[in-house]
């Protein structure tokens, strides 16, 4: 039977099915709590036939040969895959497969919570009241900014940008997006949307939301400049990637009134923090989130274990990256 290894545990709906398909003791979830050292993850990979990954996993070359020829599929647990080298797997035909679409809306639900939390101050609000320092009502107490009737800017128009776009409806707002491309005009006119450029974006945006994958173009896209370039009142809110935002500019900014607020679910060095950035009391800082509802997770779950059923039955991965290599 073949053998499979899952780098650290996830939900138990997918687990179960990898072991009613290949028994239980041919599947090997590493034990540790929290990401896997890499000693621990090449010596783990060792002979399995398959890969159960998790985006913190840093899966190069090195951790491919580790594993061997027999090594059949990569399935990542997240939609991203920047943490794979898929030019190596394709290199070496091994599929490296993701699981999209199925956590557009909680993603959207996230950054949706980070955008109203950091417009209203909550963080702020609340670590002050448990404090035990609120001294009741005032009316200059935690102004923040209003949603309705402003305008929305999404930097990445893919299915969570959409996502956005659809929520923004319910608050009257106007929306503009910037990508590679434009979507199609009758989209646009469902989701009341208009591109425009980054340039046009970063100058007329009251909240700025990122969906944007990270790519070498779009690392550090905002940073020192852009930040200069966005309204005093600006609120700025990434649950994409965090190396898309310069986090040392993004404090500068935060700390000297240069734009009004961040809400930020991801970060340059993860589970690290830029220090300057921990010091930003109009920053909501949440520990990567963005898909982590019950529903959710455990269908990611499924459908990583569903594309190594797939694979190690014969049959095309229902979400192959990678998929020239099948033909």
């Amino acid at each position: 039977m073949p053998a499979i290894f899952v780098t650290r545990r996830i939900p138990e709906r997918g687990l179960n099915m990898l072991r009613v398909a290949f028994g239980p003791e041919n599947v090997r979830v590493a034990p540790q709590d929290g990401v896997i050292e890499r000693k621990d993850l090449v010596e783990g990979v060792r002979g399995v036939d398959a890969l159960l990954c998790i985006l913190t996993d840093s899966i190069d070359a090195e951790v491919m040969d580790a594993a061997g020829p027999q090594l059949k599929i990569i399935a990542n647990y997240a939609v991203g895959y920047n943490n794979i080298d898929v030019a190596a797997a394709t290199q070496r035909r091994i599929p490296v497969t993701n699981t999209p679409g199925v956590l557009t809306e909680t993603t959207a639900d996230l950054a949706w919570a980070l955008l109203m939390a950091a417009a209203r101050r909550l963080g702020e609000s609340e670590r002050l009241l448990r404090a035990g320092r609120w001294a009741g009502w005032g009316p200059m107490l935690f102004l923040g900014v209003d949603i309705h009737g402003k305008t929305l800017g999404i930097y990445g128009m893919g299915r969570i940008g959409q996502a956005m776009a659809r929520r923004a409806k319910g608050f009257d707002m106007r929306v503009i997006y910037h990508d590679q491309t434009p979507i199609a005009q009758e989209l646009e006119q469902q989701l009341n949307a208009a591109y425009v450029d980054k340039a046009a974006l970063l100058a007329e945006s009251d909240f700025l939301s990122i969906h944007c994958p990270l790519t070498p173009e779009t690392r550090h896209a905002f940073g020192e400049a852009e930040f200069k370039a966005m309204k005093p009142t600006a609120v700025i809110i990434n649950s994409a990637r965090g190396p898309i935002i310069d986090e040392k500019a993004l404090a500068h900014a935060l700390n000297n009134n240069v734009i009004f607020a961040a809400g930020l679910d991801v970060f340059e060095d993860e589970p690290a923090i830029h220090p300057d950035l921990l010091e930003c009391q109009n920053a909501v800082l949440i520990p990567h989130l963005g898909s982590a509802s019950q529903e959710t997770r455990g269908r990611m779950a499924e459908i990583a274990a569903a594309n190594i059923l797939a694979r190690l039955n014969g049959q095309t991965p229902p979400a192959c990256v990678n998929p020239e290599i099948l033909q």
